[in-house]
């Protein structure tokens, strides 16, 4: 009798082995698959940020050395001035040294130009240091993306460059916490994270604003363009995981701080919300209006 137990069991634990085999092996695979689509996406993001600061550096280089051509001869014309008669070389001076300004002043907008453009990739550079990463998701977290928005404050302050934010929020993820578990939910919002994130460019800095709201930093682009990303994947959202989000989009405004544009951004997706859900509304900074005319339905539901 123990012998056909043993004889028994030995088949039901080879299956019971090979069945934890292929799960932990399913396990083992998610993860980095994941891991192998965010390092792509890492990769590109890098190579473009690498791309910039090049030409920022290119750039720099050749405004330096013309800089530096125009004032060896202003030296040497001064050097020559000095030989002259007092009277004929202070009047040559003067030319010379206004000539001189223009290129000077050129340059030193050239350069503050550059300090600027690297800030702005350096701003790209820190999402991927641990302490900007949320580490559920993989995306920047609070600490990146505020730190995204006072870079493009500041470009904005400077050169009136503008740029826009789009909130979003996973419509009824309490539900998916309370009736599939947590372990569901983080699941969701690593879903959400990935997909949003290889939605944007490589120059949009994407991050979880809390909980399970998302906030991407668009720069270069007006409340149209940002708009129209905001809804493509409101859309590709549904259509590829079944779940539904809400935007509320806004655009920098002349005056604006990180407050009171995340506050527009807010504001506009509660307006979302309460028109039923997967939708996209948008702050113009005077009213909140829908992105398309027709809203769906009122969603009853918490």
């Amino acid at each position: 009798m123990g012998l056909t137990a043993i004889q028994v069991s030995a088949p039901l634990a080879l299956a019971v082995v090979a069945t934890l085999g292929y799960l932990v092996g399913r396990w083992r695979r998610t993860p980095l698959d994941e891991l192998a689509r965010r390092c792509r996406r890492e990769i590109r993001r890098a190579q473009a940020v690498a791309h910039e600061l090049e030409k920022v550096a290119w750039t720099a280089r050749r405004n330096l050395s013309r800089y530096h051509r125009n004032l060896s001869q202003f030296k040497q014309r001064v050097s020559a001035l000095g030989r002259r008669e007092e009277q004929t070389a202070w009047k040559g001076l003067c030319l010379e040294a206004a000539e001189m300004l223009t290129p000077t002043l050129r340059l030193a907008t050239q350069l503050a130009g550059a300090y600027d453009q690297i800030r702005q990739q350096t701003s790209y550079l820190m999402t991927f240091t641990e302490v900007r990463t949320d580490a559920l998701t993989g995306v920047a977290n609070r600490r990146g993306l505020d730190e995204s928005i006072s870079t493009q404050l500041a470009l904005v302050a400077r050169y009136h460059v503008g740029f826009c934010v789009a909130l979003f929020d996973i419509d009824h993820f309490k539900n998916i916490n309370d009736q599939q578990g947590h372990l569901h939910g983080d699941r969701a919002l690593r879903q959400v994270a990935t997909l949003l994130d290889e939605s944007a460019r490589e120059t949009d800095v994407v991050g979880r604003y809390g909980g399970e709201e998302f906030l991407v930093v668009i720069p270069n682009t007006d409340i149209e363009g940002a708009c129209l990303f905001a809804d493509r994947f409101r859309v590709k959202m549904q259509a590829e995981t079944g779940l539904t989000i809400s935007a509320g989009v806004t655009a920098a405004l002349d005056g604006d701080t990180a407050d009171s544009i995340l506050s527009r951004a807010d504001a506009a997706l509660y307006r979302a919300k309460d028109a039923g859900r997967n939708c996209v509304f948008r702050h113009t900074g005077e009213q909140i209006e829908p992105v398309y005319e027709e809203a769906p339905t009122a969603d009853a539901e918490a």
